[in-house]
């Protein structure tokens, strides 16, 4: 057995969660929480030759009962995710590309107010959906209550706290639409040609 088949083992007994559907693991995926975690088929997780595939593992949190994952089929996710649904949902559609080092969370997990965080008060949760075909660079964080539509591309390192419509290609901190996807691809077409 590979040193990297003994890792992706360990994690999943230390897994209090599982995924229910197919899902093709390379990378070590750490699965919690009280809530549902769904993949469709062709889901992949983890990818070699690429950073963090021995140096890190992948996380799915579907914290309360109330939350939910869903990756739809076809859907490419590079090394070192982390996913977590509070007590909303995160669901990313088909045939997605998602870079290395990507955070997707529905929730802020603690209240800004002071006096909130002392006794204990929930944010709210709410949902991120990201549509199909949706490509996100590495190192890109997806906050709560944000929509990507389909089509879109998510620049490495790009801060998501806004929705961001289909068919456009988005970057910075916080993300902004930078151009459109078609008329990008038809400028390397007249460039090459």
């Amino acid at each position: 057995m590979s040193w990297q088949n003994m890792r992706i083992l360990a994690f999943k007994v230390m897994s209090n969660n599982r995924v229910i559907g197919s899902l093709k693991i390379r990378q070590p995926l750490h699965c919690v929480g009280l809530g549902t975690i769904s993949c469709d088929p062709g889901v992949v997780i983890g990818y070699f030759p690429s950073p963090y595939f021995l140096s890190t593992n992948s996380y799915l949190e579907a914290r309360y009962s109330s939350a939910e994952i869903r990756i739809g089929s076809g859907t490419m996710i590079n090394n070192n995710i982390s996913i977590i649904a509070e007590r909303s949902s995160v669901v990313i559609g088909e045939h997605c590309l998602i870079g290395f080092n990507v955070e997707i969370t529905d929730s802020d997990f603690h209240a800004l107010d002071s006096h909130d965080r002392d006794i204990g008060l929930l944010p709210e949760s709410e949902a991120v959906n990201i549509g199909d075909h949706v490509f996100i660079g590495s190192n890109v964080r997806i906050l709560k209550g944000v929509t990507i539509g389909a089509n879109s591309v998510i620049a490495n390192s790009a801060l998501v706290v806004n929705d961001i419509p289909a068919g456009v290609i988005a970057g910075g901190i916080p993300a902004k639409v930078l151009g459109n996807v078609v008329a990008a691809r038809d400028r390397k077409r007249d460039e090459a040609g």
